[in-house]
């Protein structure tokens, strides 16, 4: 398939969704480049907490975001994240780094650098990225657009699974999990919430094999209108 005739595809979702599952296996069956929005925020919250920036000062992290160089890397075991040349991606996973870079990302000269960015590296298409608000700001007019989701209880448990060495106990994560919720879907920027044309895909209920069957289904159909 050239690259012409592959599609922009778009994954949003609150937290512990599934969502970078969900893109990495799709990624690798399909032959396209997972970028994950997610980790860039990350990679900016990291350097925030190293260099003691205000995480309330949008100014002073837009001015870090524009002297810092983020880069994705597609492998063949999934992303690798570097900043500023050096390679974060398993430190960027973190609770304190994910627990800031939900608290810059509300800022929208740093949302505003951060999809310029995005859209320079999904330009060419045969693409996949997933986050917040690809399918609304970031790729409006993507080929695909799906809004992963689950009950908050099952992305908690998920969430927590995904960080055995965790200090807090389940229901403190799942707490943790709302406030993040609230904090996404009622900020100024870019709110949560799903794209208009977007299938909404509920996993509550599924196991990965299932989400990626009617994740493919859905490709699938997209793809025949678009040859």
């Amino acid at each position: 398939m050239s690259m012409r005739n592959k599609l922009v595809i778009a994954i949003d979702g609150p937290a512990g969704a599934g969502k970078s599952t969900l893109a990495a296996r799709l990624a690798q069956k399909l032959g396209y480049v997972n970028l994950e929005s997610g980790a860039m925020y990350r990679a900016l919250a990291l350097k925030a907490l190293a260099c003691g920036v205000d995480l309330g000062d949008e100014g002073l992290l837009l001015a870090l975001a524009e002297g810092s160089r983020i880069e994705l890397r597609s492998e063949s075991d999934g992303n690798r994240v570097l900043l500023d040349g050096r390679d974060v991606s398993q430190r960027i996973r973190e609770p304190d780094v994910t627990d800031a870079a939900s608290k810059l990302s509300v800022h929208p000269p740093v949302r505003q650098w951060m999809v310029a960015r995005q859209r320079e590296l999904g330009a060419q298409g045969g693409i996949i990225m997933e986050g917040r608000d690809i399918g609304t700001k970031v790729f409006p007019d993507a080929d695909v657009k799906i809004f992963l989701d689950a009950a908050p209880e099952v992305r908690g448990d998920r969430r927590f699974r995904q960080t055995p060495d965790a200090k807090l106990p389940p229901e403190a994560v799942i707490t943790e999990l709302r406030e993040r919720d609230r904090r996404d879907r009622t900020r100024a920027a870019s709110p949560l919430e799903p794209a208009p044309d977007a299938v909404i895909l509920d996993s509550t209920g599924m196991t990965i094999d299932e989400v990626m069957a009617h994740a493919e289904a859905i490709i699938a159909g997209k793809q025949q209108k678009k040859d």
